[in-house]
């Protein structure tokens, strides 16, 4: 069965991701604003009332900028752990927010929403994968490096939001203070192009329909190189950027692994509900 997604946005200034069924969705993030939420979503045509869930990473500003006023406006249950609430100092409805468990699938309707700990220089990160009727969707990003729990839910995707955050060389030689590229590539900060395509190629299923490469730097990488190199490797997956200032495509995969079926959008057949966007 298929499951469709789309980055609303995706790098340091803001982090937002759109994964979900015909019924329903869930995002995982809203580091944008919810004002950019709603126009993004509007563009794609996709309905906001299809959004049933918030999921969150962890608490930085990138990853939870609109999710307090986004959550209270279309009144969406928000699951983040204890610790990371706790750090976010947000404050969100508490008869609506819900805690999530390392490896303990929460279902949303027809979905089924799995966290695993990673590498990340925050109190308590996630990555996740979102399942329906055995189709998978990946969203990884902010890992400081590649461990067994990532490789494993990896290589089960049938698609994934990858970090690739920098190009070592750009790094290395560029304006970044010390202390700042010491923080990036501690094994607690970021993924390289280089560590992100060994995982892809080492360990992307052979059926993987779609790999959207995220939350690349702004000046430690160039979009154009790394999606050449991994397009270089990646056989029949299709590769795309994912944008850090607007939202990608909306994309589709299945467990049918020759299936033709593809989406399609008619705004004048699907009108979402009139937004307050200005």
């Amino acid at each position: 069965m298929a499951l469709y997604f789309s980055s609303i946005n995706s790098g340091s200034n803001g982090n937002c991701y759109y994964i979900g069924n015909e019924i329903e969705a869930v995002l995982i993030d809203v580091g944008i604003s919810c004002k950019e939420v709603e126009k993004r979503m509007y563009r794609l045509g996709l309905d906001i009332r299809k959004v049933k869930a918030v999921f969150i990473s962890h608490e930085h500003s990138d990853h939870i900028k609109g999710l307090a006023v986004f959550s209270k406006k279309y009144n969406l249950p928000v699951y983040i752990t204890p610790n990371t609430l706790y750090n976010s100092r947000l404050v969100l409805d508490s008869n609506n927010t819900y805690p999530f468990n390392d490896l303990q699938p929460v279902k949303i309707g027809n979905l089924s929403i799995t966290a695993f700990a990673k590498h990340h220089d925050a109190a308590d990160p996630y990555s996740f994968t979102i399942e329906h009727k055995n189709t998978r969707v990946g969203v990884f990003t902010d890992i400081g490096s590649v461990c067994d729990r990532l490789i494993k839910h990896f290589k089960n995707c049938h698609a994934a939001f990858l970090e690739a955050n920098y190009d070592t060389e750009m790094l290395n030689n560029g304006s970044y203070p010390y202390y700042l590229k010491r923080r990036i590539t501690s094994g607690k900060g970021h993924l390289s192009n280089t560590e992100a395509l060994n995982l892809f190629v080492k360990h992307k299923a052979d059926y993987m329909s779609h790999l959207l490469l995220s939350h690349l730097s702004k000046d430690n990488n160039c979009p154009l190189l790394v999606e050449n190199i991994f397009k270089a490797a990646a056989d029949k997956t299709f590769v795309k950027v994912a944008s850090r200032n607007q939202e990608s495509e909306i994309y589709y995969t299945s467990n049918e692994l020759f299936t033709e079926e593809k989406y399609s959008f008619n705004p004048l057949l699907h009108q979402p509900a009139k937004l307050n966007l200005f």
